[in-house]
């Protein structure tokens, strides 16, 4: 390994360190040239300034992360490789928050991250093979910002949640709801007792003085496990007929 790739490695390796510690303002020139064993000047000739120091450190994280989860062959099934990859990248968010909120989290007009348009690149391959398989309800584009929206969306509200306050189910049901809108596989089955327990719950704020407030909590709660939401003891996706695949599952 020559001196300046070694240099280069020393340097994106102690950003991340600091990156993943103290989060992004945490990622100074002083800080990581005294991690890195370096001078200021040195950071700059590799990366040009501490902007490119950081999509560096994202692209080089992201880059990493995928591949291993991309090893594999993709399969006769484009929608199913569409699905793990919305897993993958759901937990590539959880697992690395402070990389993904550099990637995703301060959106800048017109401009893209490297390691963002490589998440793009990935998304747009799954996306057009299941286009040629003649599974897709919309065009190419349309289907990827949809995905692209809804699974960042997803991963920065669950950045943004207390671990033990996550709902487990809520990645994989909001990625089968964009699958259905985009494939128009699985219509969502006629209306059953979960539904119709998610609609009472909805109107017990129009109940007036039929019941006291502790009835109220008792039905919410009871309302609240038929209708299957982490309120109660719901049932899982598995056993809802959704395929399972929660926010620990294996960007799109």
């Amino acid at each position: 390994m020559s001196e300046p790739t070694s240099t280069r490695r020393r340097i994106l390796d102690a950003a991340a360190r600091l990156l993943e510690e103290h989060g992004r303002d945490g990622v100074t020139t002083r800080a990581v040239s005294y991690a890195a064993g370096v001078q200021p000047p040195t950071i700059y000739r590799h990366f040009t300034d501490m902007s490119g120091l950081l999509g560096a450190v994202a692209a080089d994280g992201f880059d990493t992360y995928l591949a291993r989860k991309h090893a594999a062959a993709l399969s006769d099934d484009p929608v199913q490789d569409l699905r793990d990859g919305w897993d993958t990248h759901v937990e590539f968010g959880l697992t690395h928050p402070a990389h993904y909120l550099l990637m995703y989290g301060r959106p800048v007009p017109g401009e893209t991250s490297p390691a963002a348009q490589r998440s793009a690149d990935r998304l747009h391959l799954l996306v057009e093979r299941i286009a040629a398989a003649g599974r897709l309800t919309v065009t190419v584009e349309t289907a990827a910002a949809m995905i692209h929206s809804a699974g960042s969306g997803l991963t920065l509200h669950l950045i943004g949640v207390d671990p033990d306050e996550r709902d487990p189910e809520l990645p994989g049901r909001l990625r089968e709801a964009v699958l259905r809108a985009v494939t128009g596989d699985a219509p969502p089955a006629a209306p059953g007792y979960t539904q119709h327990a998610t609609a009472l719950k909805a109107a017990l704020g129009e109940t007036d003085d039929l019941l006291t407030a502790g009835e109220q909590a008792l039905l919410g709660e009871l309302l609240d496990r038929l209708g299957g939401s982490r309120g109660g003891r719901g049932r899982s996706s598995a056993a809802a007929g959704a395929p399972e695949g929660g926010a620990e599952a294996n960007p799109c």
